[in-house]
């Protein structure tokens, strides 16, 4: 290799060092700039499955609001996770032409990346692939950064986490569900220009008093009978479809007055809002069959589209469903064949899912935290305590109460429950 060569790809690592540097805000400013130098962009969107607050995020001079939301919504289920798309997206009424790489390393739901690009700029295939790797650098750094939290936060998160990602899933698809009405009513040839603002005027209020009363209602009812929860899904997919040119079919269920626990009603009628957006986002889907029924202790939720039969475990929304219902003990099936269409099958137990036992990074003090930090760099007892400021005798203690604590019987296996459990201290503990 001559030395310009070498100097490029030097040039080029050290961008990738800055990127793995970035703190988790920085990380998309940083990934931009790196990129940059492959593709050329103005701005950055990002929609990510596994972001709680926001899941659409941007960098750069990108104009942000609900079309931008439905428009990654609808990228998210276009490119293909390791395959880069080129193509364009709508965002504030104008056309963009954008580079989008998907990426989705273990621990995360996915995520989509869309570069908006310079009008009459067409990237080559060796630029997109860059790009593409970027992402792929990038989407793990981020993986691995949420995991660098206190064990208190940690175990404290791992409580509540699938609860919280439960309900922003069911939040985000009610969004995407009322914008996709909206459009619909709007976009239909069947309604005059008045009568489709005054049916989009209607379904926005309506989806606002839902939204409103929509917890206060879960947390009143502690069962409901099978034909009460499925109707009340039935009601929202007809709303849904009203103005969507395929058709909803409905299955009877067989036992209409099973009762279900309100969390398994609650979850079934997610599964099905997300399973029906994403069938959606198919090309030429003409009818949706959707059934329920109790078998063997669980509910069995079928929706079945007559689609082009090519969705995959690894599509946005596949992957986002199978995380959701993670919480439930659930599972989900996909059955896909080209020309004859997908079934998504879910099956949620009746019966609430095991307790875990208690988290033993929740009963260590804040010393003994400190410790452990060293401990999982392999350090002894004279380094942690020349760290610590401490003396030998107490860090022999702390050391005990950890293994006590953890109930193993070395510092070794106390290290290794510890980043089982997903303590993961940064580098910098590492130096003493």
């Amino acid at each position: 290799m001559s030395l310009d060569g070498c100097a490029h790809v030097e040039h080029a690592l050290a961008g990738v060092v800055r990127l793995l540097d970035a703190s988790l805000p920085d990380t998309l400013p940083q990934l931009s700039a790196v990129a940059g130098e492959v593709v050329p962009h103005e701005g950055v969107l990002l929609y990510s499955g596994d972001c709680i607050a926001s899941p659409v995020r941007s960098h750069g001079d990108v104009p942000t609001g609900p079309a931008t939301v439905v428009e990654m919504i609808r990228l998210a289920n276009t490119v293909e996770i390791g395959q880069p798309w080129h193509g364009h997206i709508t965002i504030a009424d104008t056309t963009r032409s954008v580079l989008a790489v998907a990426s989705s390393p273990d621990g995360s739901a996915g995520s989509v990346l869309a570069g908006l690009l310079p009008d009459g700029y067409t990237p080559s295939d060796a630029a997109s692939r860059i790009f593409q790797h970027l992402w792929d650098i990038a989407a793990a750094h981020i993986v691995a950064l949420n995991t660098r939290v206190e064990p208190a936060k940690l175990s404290h998160s791992r409580v509540v986490s699938n609860e919280r990602a439960r309900i922003a899933a069911e939040l985000t698809d009610a969004h995407a569900t009322t914008l996709t009405t909206l459009l619909g009513a709007l976009r239909s040839h069947h309604l005059p220009d008045a009568r489709a603002r005054h049916t989009a005027t209607d379904l926005a209020a309506s989806a606002l008093v839902e939204l409103r009363t929509a917890r206060e209602d879960e947390r009143s009812h502690d069962t409901e009978t099978l034909d009460e929860a499925f109707s009340q899904m039935a009601d929202k997919l007809v709303l849904l479809m009203r103005y969507n040119d395929a058709t909803l079919d409905l299955g009877t269920p067989d036992e209409p007055d099973h009762p279900l626990p309100a969390s398994v009603a609650n979850a079934a009628r997610a599964s099905v809002r997300g399973a029906v957006l994403t069938m959606l986002g198919q090309a030429d889907v003409t009818r949706i069959r959707v059934a329920w029924n109790v078998v063997a202790g669980a509910l069995h939720v079928s929706v079945r589209d007559n689609g082009p039969g090519t969705l995959t475990r690894d599509d946005f929304g596949i992957r986002r469903l199978a995380m959701n219902l993670a919480a439930l003990d659930a599972e989900l099936d996909l059955d896909a064949a080209p020309g004859w269409g997908s079934t998504i099958t879910v099956k949620i137990p009746l019966s609430a899912p095991e307790t875990p036992a208690a988290d033993p990074l929740t009963k260590l003090n804040p010393r003994e935290v400190d410790v452990l930090r060293q401990l999982t760099h392999g350090h002894r007892n004279r380094q942690i305590a020349q760290h610590l400021h401490i003396s030998e005798h107490t860090v022999k203690y702390h050391v005990a109460n950890i293994l006590d604590k953890f109930g193993v019987s070395s510092r070794g296996e106390a290290a290794a429950a510890a980043r089982d459990l997903g303590f993961v201290p940064s580098s910098r503990d590492a130096q003493s």
